[in-house]
């Protein structure tokens, strides 16, 4: 069974995300909006999209609990559902129940270190980019 097959977002805690993505913006070049940056890219086949996004958060959100660390990792999955059985039969600490939304399936969970993992299932990997709704509703459901 394929596990994780890329990386679907970085997350990160900030006292003032709105300087931080203006800063980001002006000196790395980070193709910002209102929710952070969106980096499209195709798959090795060069058809199937994907995209990666990277989005700060302030620094009191709960999104990132049961962790305490300051950041999060989003990994893309084919098959969540199947794939946190077998996480939890290895005996992984599962974090909430599996979410599905109009652009996904969602699960977490916690490695050894204590970081919270979002994993991360597309539903859409057919189309060839991501309208911009979809990277808003993805961005609102990360916020």
């Amino acid at each position: 069974m394929k596990r994780v097959n890329g990386l679907g977002g970085v997350f990160f805690k900030t006292s003032d995300p709105k300087k931080i993505k203006e800063w980001y913006g002006k000196h790395l070049g980070l193709p910002i909006d209102e929710y952070g940056a969106t980096f499209n890219w195709k798959e090795q086949d060069g058809q199937t999209p994907g995209m990666t996004v990277w989005s700060p958060f302030a620094s009191d959100t709960p999104y990132f609990s049961p962790s305490e660390k300051p950041f999060m990792l989003n990994y893309r999955v084919e098959n969540l559902v199947e794939l946190m059985q077998v996480l939890k039969s290895e005996g992984v600490e599962i974090v909430g129940e599996v979410q599905e939304e109009p652009y996904g399936k969602f699960g977490w969970v916690l490695e050894p270190d204590g970081n919270k993992i979002e994993l991360w299932e597309p539903l859409h990997r057919s189309r060839q980019s991501p309208d911009r709704n979809t990277k808003r509703v993805l961005y609102l459901y990360l916020a």
